[in-house]
């Protein structure tokens, strides 16, 4: 049988367990001490649920799971094969969060500030920074239609990343609504805007001319392509010069708040910035959206935004929500890279014992250390030294003896 796990898994190793514990430990505090309450939702979901849920590529990215017995047959006996899956596991949290406030809505509260840190499932192309099944750290609230609620999101996540070790970060931030008036007002058709918000975001990859490249070859008209190109070429891509092209300049102002609310609140351990091609890729967002990117590092490592459509899919009336997820894979593969150590963790003893000795007495024994140390409980090996050498690897700082007072310390004791 294979030991190795299926690609795109890993296993776990103690070490880095303990820092996926502390790490998610942290987060989760600063969450609770801002009153948000976690809840669990199922891996699998519906797959009519999933498929209607706006979730740009992700939807490509499904793990589906087969019928079973009498109705796998009948679908593959009619040639239903789009048919043959009734279910599937869910590749991100928002979905999830959304179904389960339909159905329990009645005995939430009003607004429901939410926690969910669990794992999400993609069938990615494994590459580093890419896995099949990883982590979540998300933040929501639903029932709050005011800016102040992503202002609070910001707040939270950003307090959240600097207990963690995270500086010098920049929360970027973008409206959709800005960016599809504008874009609107230059010639591009409504039902489109999806497609060139994508390319649009690309810009800080591709450049103005990249954009310009790949819109055109999308299709998209020459004059709308040209108006979007000037615009770029005059290098004046501020939140007034975006806005001022809208139909309705005002639909800015909740943005401007944000921004403005925000940077006070920074006190000037991270930066807060406007971010005209931020798009991001879920089609479910409404409003705002938000990223955390760290100039030392490629890529996000937190992303989220408005998604008032999303709930009333189930309910038929709108309620407006907006999340902020922390991606806990890249925040805790950094911090390894970085060779972070748990502040104040407890060293590690083991308590060695031989044949014959009183195993109760030897609990106790462990059980008295642990007023100052994490003790594991071991058999002493016939090879001494070999033992303590594989203890020390294993990042023990030192071996007691059952019987004996003093402590082995090894050469790297903190």
């Amino acid at each position: 049988m294979k030991i190795q796990p299926l690609k795109g898994m890993r296993d776990l190793l103690p070490a880095e367990q303990a820092l996926r514990d502390h790490i998610q430990g942290q987060i989760l505090q600063v969450y609770r001490e801002a009153g948000f309450e976690r809840i669990s939702t199922p891996m699998l979901e519906d797959m009519e649920n999933l498929d209607k849920s706006e979730g740009g590529e992700n939807l490509n990215l499904i793990f589906k799971v087969l019928k079973r017995g009498e109705k796998l047959s009948a679908a593959l006996e009619e040639g239903r094969y789009d048919q043959l899956a009734d279910m599937g596991l869910r590749y991100d949290l928002t979905l999830p969060l959304s179904r389960y406030y339909a159905a329990n809505r009645s005995v939430l509260p009003a607004p429901f500030k939410v926690i969910q840190t669990d794992r999400v499932f993609r069938a990615e192309r494994p590459q580093k920074g890419r896995l099949r099944e990883f982590v979540q750290c998300d933040i929501d609230i639903l029932g709050d239609e005011s800016p102040n609620a992503e202002m609070e999101l910001i707040d939270v996540t950003a307090r959240a990343l600097l207990r963690i070790g995270f500086a010098d970060f920049t929360v970027n931030v973008n409206d959709r609504r800005i960016l599809r008036g504008m874009l609107e007002s230059m010639g591009f058709a409504p039902d489109t805007l999806d497609s060139v918000c994508i390319t649009f975001d690309k810009m800080d990859k591709v450049g103005p001319e990249g954009v310009r490249a790949e819109l055109l070859e999308k299709q998209m008209p020459a004059a709308a392509v040209d108006a979007l190109a000037s615009f770029l070429a005059q290098g004046d891509v501020s939140l007034e010069a975006v806005a001022a092209r809208c139909a309705d300049p005002s639909i800015a102002d909740d943005l401007r708040y944000v921004l403005a609310t925000a940077g006070r609140l920074a006190q000037g351990k991270y930066q807060v910035a406007y971010c005209p091609s931020l798009v991001r890729g879920q089609g479910y967002y409404t409003g705002m959206v938000f990223e955390v990117v760290c100039p030392q590092f490629a890529g996000a490592v937190a992303g989220g935004g408005r998604y008032d459509n999303m709930v009333g899919k189930f309910l038929g009336q709108q309620v407006p929500a907006v999340g902020f997820s922390i991606g806990f894979e890249r925040v805790c593969g950094i911090l390894l890279e970085q060779g972070y150590r748990i502040p104040g963790a407890r060293q590690k003893l083991a308590l060695l014992y031989r044949a014959g000795d009183d195993f109760a007495a030897v609990l106790a024994q462990a059980e008295a250390l642990r007023a100052e140390h994490s003790v594991t409980v071991l058999a002493q090996g016939k090879k001494l030294g070999k033992q303590l050498a594989s203890l020390e690897a294993a990042g023990f700082a030192g071996a007691a003896f059952f019987g004996k007072d003093e402590i082995k310390w090894f050469a790297d004791r903190a």
